[in-house]
């Protein structure tokens, strides 16, 4: 990718995708410094593996798996002190406030507090499960199998209903 004419091609992809960027930063990244430091390294990383994508494949499907391998690094390095990090600004409104229930708003908190202590791959698959992806789609962006992503899917909604009736007992 190093023409004009690439460039703003990719500029035009990164921009129709750029939601992606956006929660993949937010579910890894406490703060907005941070947010900002690892969006830019995505994007950075996309631009320097634009040979490897393979345009039979779904721009989307390739960019999840970019972001996320380096949102998991990133994280990593950092080596965060706390395991938790706020989703709030990731929850789309999900209803009208007026309209709201207390309870599935206080749900929905618990849910996005419980994924965000998962770990580094199980909450990639949570995300990816959340965003309605097909399990193949998650299989391809996370590079496992399809029979793995089912199992480890539905372990992690059986450790979440546990924390659920635990929490609510």
């Amino acid at each position: 990718m190093d023409t004009q004419h690439n460039k703003d091609d990719f500029l035009q992809l990164i921009e129709h995708n750029k939601g992606i960027i956006f929660k993949i930063c937010h579910s890894y990244c406490p703060n907005k410094n941070d947010r900002e430091d690892l969006a830019q390294e995505i994007v950075y990383q996309l631009w320097k593996s634009g040979h490897s994508f393979n345009a039979s494949h779904k721009f989307s499907t390739w960019m999840y798996r970019i972001a996320l391998n380096v949102a998991i690094s990133f994280y990593r390095k950092e080596q965060r002190a706390s395991n938790t990090i706020a989703f709030t600004e990731m929850c789309m409104d999900v209803e009208d406030k007026a309209d709201s229930n207390l309870e599935t708003e206080a749900n929905i908190h618990l849910l996005q507090q419980f994924i965000n202590e998962l770990k580094e791959l199980d909450r990639a698959l949570m995300i990816l499960y959340l965003e309605s992806k097909s399990y193949a789609e998650i299989a391809e962006i996370l590079g496992i199998t399809e029979t793995n992503v089912a199992t480890k899917i539905n372990r992690i909604k059986e450790k979440l209903k546990e924390k659920f009736l635990t929490h609510n007992s």
